[in-house]
């Protein structure tokens, strides 16, 4: 892999005591002391359960989210834009905190994309599990996200994880953008990187397979509903046209029928 010019590895993290020391660890022992990472930085966001603690206590320097308090989390748009802010390197790449299964080639296949200077971005992909399930996880992915981009953002079609959490850019590409609030940041991010680069501006990295914490279905209506509101906004759709008939520009964006 080519040698990149300062690398941040930056990993969100709300209430993830239990998994972030084994992946700041991982990053440390695999990656910061082969020098292909310089820094590994933690931004907590509103934890109660010593995250903060167990990440520094593995080796990671830790902030605080913007707006964030114990007990109230200020979402992940707003620690993501923490964590660039508070970053050092040229390129950052993002990790959720909460994978179980995390290993080094996370953070390195992410960033092979990047030796070539046409890239400013790389989105991952992977399996997820859910349960007895090999393939049953990313159900925001499949009934919400996939469907509204065929819709509205066709030329992303080809986005195979657009909510992943695993991420990695230049940092001029990202600090030009305005990181959408809560979970629609993932999605975002592609679409506004996509708008201002061209969809070839962003490669994909396979991970393989990726085990995290499943999120119970309230806890998924509320990603889906911030979701929705982002790309109907980024869309130019207001919420309050939804419920009046579709309209030729709508119909023309949508590439529906007549």
């Amino acid at each position: 892999m080519q040698s990149l010019r300062g690398v941040t590895v930056c990993l969100p993290a709300c209430n993830e005591a239990a998994t972030v020391g084994r992946i700041v660890r991982t990053i440390g022992r695999e990656l910061v002391d082969k020098g292909i990472v310089d820094e590994i930085l933690v931004v907590d966001d509103g934890s109660t359960d010593g995250t903060a603690d167990a990440s520094r206590a593995a080796g990671a320097r830790v902030v605080t989210a913007d707006g964030s308090e114990p007990g109230r989390a200020a979402g992940k748009g707003a620690a993501m834009r923490t964590g660039l802010a508070a970053s050092r390197g040229d390129v950052v790449v993002y990790c959720d905190a909460d994978v179980r299964n995390f290993a080094a080639h996370f953070v390195t296949r992410l960033l092979e994309p990047l030796s070539d200077p046409r890239v400013v971005f790389v989105k991952a992909y992977y399996d997820r599990p859910l349960h007895d399930d090999p393939h049953g996880g990313g159900r925001v992915t499949e009934l919400v996200a996939k469907p509204l981009i065929s819709l509205l953002f066709p030329h992303l079609r080809e986005i195979r994880q657009p909510l992943a959490g695993e991420c990695a850019g230049r940092r001029e590409a990202l600090e030009d953008l305005d990181f959408a609030s809560g979970y629609a940041v993932d999605l975002a991010l592609v679409i506004d990187l996509a708008e201002r680069y061209g969809v070839s501006a962003i490669a994909q990295a396979d991970l393989g397979v990726r085990v995290h914490r499943n999120r119970t279905l309230d806890q998924l209506s509320d990603q889906s509903r911030s979701i929705i509101a982002m790309v109907l906004e980024r869309a130019g759709i207001e919420l309050h046209d939804l419920g009046r008939p579709i309209g030729p520009a709508f119909r023309d964006r949508t590439v529906l029928p007549g």
